[in-house]
């Protein structure tokens, strides 16, 4: 007996992962997981796989996002594969121009360049990069050198040349919330904004997007992606439950000030916790979207009717690698993804939204 059709949800649907370690685990491993998630997402229909930068956090192992989108380039054939993304403030941009245009000419036309105005999470993160708080303040301009250097009309050095990205295209995309979002309207780039716990705060920053956003050679229209987690499983439960090591990880980054790798649900729930600790780890598995397909596909549906998002960026975490694949899985299905090509080296999975063209 054939399954009953399902009607594609109106937007693309893509994954963004952070290389989370796991207890038992390490670094190298957490690593290899990214490259076989993102071999798993294209089989199943998801637009983009994104990786992410984060510098000195012993929960995370994406330090490197360029090298990391090599990688996972490599190893599929038809997603398209970018950074959720680089921190252009710790950064030069001429550097980043020259690794985004050696990721296009490897891997034409798949490859995506996010990048983000946020800067080390710790004075001492921030001293070993070289960089402040303070130059996030430059976004702006750092934003502006880094698409002169592909157009080939960057002004602040004259006489240098990026190569070989000066000439190729690589579409370039903001991420951002209030300042930032002014920035990715006034030049004319696509906005990724969230995440879903703060759903008005979200809202407000896509209408200051929309409302200012200038038409320019990489975007002749407002582009939004609402990125946030989501947990699909069998029961509102399970799905529930895939959230609790991430919480976890949060509610003791914020009481003892690091970001551990995720542990297993069942020693979370075995752990005595104080008042503090439980305050925030309820807060961190507040107003995240999870529950079976229906009741996820319905709270999705509400959250493009709220936003008008163009794209949804799923960047769910959780310990258990074979739930949060099965996770995926059911939401490939339950928004209509065709089956694509098989990922190389892996089982045939499930291929591409059928939302707008753009970008």
């Amino acid at each position: 007996m054939s399954l009953p059709a399902v009607t594609p949800l109106p937007v693309r649907l893509s994954v963004l992962d952070r290389s989370r370690l796991r207890e038992g685990g390490d670094g190298p491993q957490a690593l290899r997981e990214t490259v076989r998630l993102a071999r798993y997402a294209e089989g199943s229909g998801y637009h983009r796989f994104w990786v992410s930068e984060h510098h000195g956090v012993p929960g995370v192992a994406g330090s490197a996002p360029t090298v990391l989108a090599a990688a996972v380039a490599a190893a599929t054939s038809t997603i398209r594969v970018g950074t959720g993304g680089v921190m252009l403030p710790n950064h030069r941009p001429l550097v980043v121009a020259e690794q985004f245009g050696v990721l296009e000419s490897l891997f034409p036309g798949r490859i995506d360049m996010g990048v983000g105005r946020s800067v080390g999470f710790t004075d001492g993160i921030r001293r070993a990069l070289g960089h402040g708080k303070e130059e996030a303040d430059g976004f702006a301009e750092q934003l502006d050198e880094l698409l002169g250097w592909f157009r080939g009309t960057q002004t602040a050095h004259p006489g240098v040349r990026a190569l070989p990205a000066e000439g190729l295209r690589v579409p370039p995309f903001v991420l951002a919330t209030g300042e930032g979002a002014r920035i990715a309207a006034a030049a004319g780039l696509p906005l990724v904004v969230g995440d879903l716990k703060g759903r008005a705060k979200v809202v407000e920053a896509i209408d200051r997007y929309r409302s200012g956003f200038r038409p320019s050679p990489w975007a002749a229209e407002p582009y939004v992606v609402v990125a946030g987690t989501v947990a699909v499983a069998g029961t509102r439960e399970e799905a529930a439950r895939m959230l609790l090591p991430e919480a976890w990880s949060l509610a003791h980054a914020r009481t003892r000030g690091s970001f551990p790798p995720l542990a297993p649900p069942e020693a979370v729930e075995a752990r005595a916790v104080s008042a503090r600790e439980r305050e925030y780890l309820a807060s961190g598995l507040r107003g995240h979207v999870h529950g079976t397909e229906e009741q996820v596909r319905e709270a999705l549906e509400e959250v493009v009717a709220q936003t008008g998002a163009d794209e949804l960026l799923v960047t769910t975490s959780t310990y258990d690698r074979e739930a949060l694949r099965d996770s995926f899985g059911r939401l490939a299905r339950l928004a209509g993804l065709r089956p694509g090509p098989p990922p190389r080296g892996e089982e045939r999975g499930g291929g591409t939204s059928g939302a707008r063209d753009t970008p």
